[in-house]
């Protein structure tokens, strides 16, 4: 049975780098036989904002949001495309995360334990992937900054879910960069996709 895949891409423009990252592991995975599913948040006006606290965030009277939980929740494989801004994602791609990897679809709690207690994951997903693009040099963001984004998706979000094999990449610095290095890491995204099928 071919896997599902869930591609989630958060930039604003449609001619960006991490539309064209997206582009080709969807090119590779449908190739490849897998299922695939594509959400462009810009696109789709996914509405960010959460209504409710924790407790209440397990509905929506939102259908496009029912509809990414069922997606999430029928994924094999993860894969996220967004840009680095200020050491964090796009405050749409977080409000999907708020409103999306919510209580009862991406984890829940052991019976007797309250919202003080340690998660379980709920996600079938047995990987996923995180593709970042930036303008700040690896080694400043990792040695200044301290690789912000790294903690955000492989040790506070995907774990939590249940999703323990994550891999993130950061593709930059995008200002300046070449035809050749851009294909390189086009080509890299391909190869990590092949990866998990």
């Amino acid at each position: 049975m071919p896997i599902q895949a869930l591609i989630i891409i958060a930039h604003p423009g449609n001619a960006s780098f991490s539309h064209a990252m997206a582009d080709a592991a969807r090119e590779t995975l449908t190739t490849h036989g897998a299922t695939v599913i594509a959400h462009d948040l810009y696109a789709e006006q996914f509405n960010p904002v959460q209504p409710t606290g924790e407790a209440g965030n397990t509905a929506s009277a939102d259908p496009l949001v029912e509809q990414h939980c069922a997606d999430l929740q029928a994924a094999d494989l993860i894969l996220i495309f967004h840009p680095n801004w200020w050491g964090q994602p796009p405050a749409i791609l977080k409000g999907w995360i708020d409103r999306v990897l919510r209580l009862d679809t991406a984890y829940g709690y052991p019976p007797g334990t309250g919202y003080e207690g340690v998660p379980i994951g709920l996600l079938k997903a047995r990987a996923a992937f995180v593709f970042n693009t930036s303008n700040t040099p690896p080694e400043r963001e990792r040695d200044t900054f301290g690789d912000p984004l790294q903690d955000i998706w492989t040790r506070c979000v995907f774990p939590l879910c249940g999703v323990e094999d994550v891999t993130r990449r950061m593709y930059g610095p995008m200002s300046g960069s070449t035809f050749d290095q851009r294909a390189g890491w086009l080509e890299e995204v391909r190869g990590l996709a092949r990866s998990k099928l």
